[in-house]
């Protein structure tokens, strides 16, 4: 699988991990099942989050701090839609979605144009911790999306 779009190379060696550590992270994700059109509303808006996270996957090294930003706002976005219609019948779930996409948005808006190590490690924590609570929504609304 190629990640770059383009041939020339990354400006950062830093910004070309975080995308492939950030990638890996969600592709497990983004295999999992999606919903149906007579579902609840939190259907369609998990499916909407899958296809945001599907963004994650598709950006290169050389695209750069900004569009990883960009990126991880329509992933937040899809994940406030998710909480905003699933909290009344997954609030464990949904109230972990939220915790941990504030805070990979807080370390992805935190990046600076030459991220140093701890920046890195903070942001792939938090990517992780995303695609954790996400698939636990998913495994627990499967029945009623499926």
């Amino acid at each position: 699988m190629t990640l770059s779009a383009s041939p020339r190379q990354p400006e950062h060696a830093a910004t070309t991990w975080i995308v492939l550590v950030v990638c890996v992270a969600v592709l497990g994700l983004v295999a999992l099942a999606g919903c149906g059109s007579s579902k609840p509303a939190y259907c369609s808006a998990r499916a909407e989050l899958q296809n945001s996270i599907k963004g994650v996957s598709s950006l290169s090294p050389s695209s750069g701090i900004s569009a990883l930003q960009d990126t991880f706002n329509k992933v937040k976005t899809d994940a406030n839609a998710v909480v905003t219609h699933a909290k009344s019948d997954f609030p464990t779930q949904t109230s972990a979605i939220k915790s941990s996409i504030d805070a990979l948005t807080s370390a992805v808006n935190g990046l600076e144009a030459n991220p140093s190590a701890s920046q890195i490690a903070t942001v792939t924590g938090a990517a992780s911790n995303v695609v954790t609570s996400v698939k636990s929504f998913i495994d627990a609304s499967k029945s009623k999306c499926s």
